[in-house]
């Protein structure tokens, strides 16, 4: 069963596959995921502004049950938008990361 982080998610890459940079009246994102890294508990994301964002692993069951291996197993989508987690099936945006 998706979920709805999912399906926003999946809209979004849609939407630039496409050609399209708006999505619900938004603009493209112009803050892009550079670097990311793991803490025993965390997902922590570089982003292309400076910042960097810590979320807690419990956020992203899928992330929480992988090995070490799986989840250094990633790369960008679009050049940093997102990352996506080939093996666990696991996509999360940047946008999202912003939101919460």
């Amino acid at each position: 069963m998706r979920n709805m982080k999912d399906e926003m998610f999946n809209e979004l890459v849609a939407s630039i596959r496409e050609g399209g940079a708006v999505l619900r009246g938004e603009s493209a994102p112009s803050v892009l995921a550079v670097a990311i890294h793991f803490t025993e508990d965390a997902l922590l994301v570089n982003l292309s502004d400076g910042r960097e964002v810590s979320v807690p692993l419990e956020w992203f069951p899928r992330l929480r049950k992988a090995t070490p291996e799986q989840r250094n197993q990633w790369r960008f989508i679009a050049r940093g938008i997102g990352i996506h987690w080939e093996e666990i099936d696991e996509d999360i945006a940047v946008t999202t990361l912003l939101r919460v």
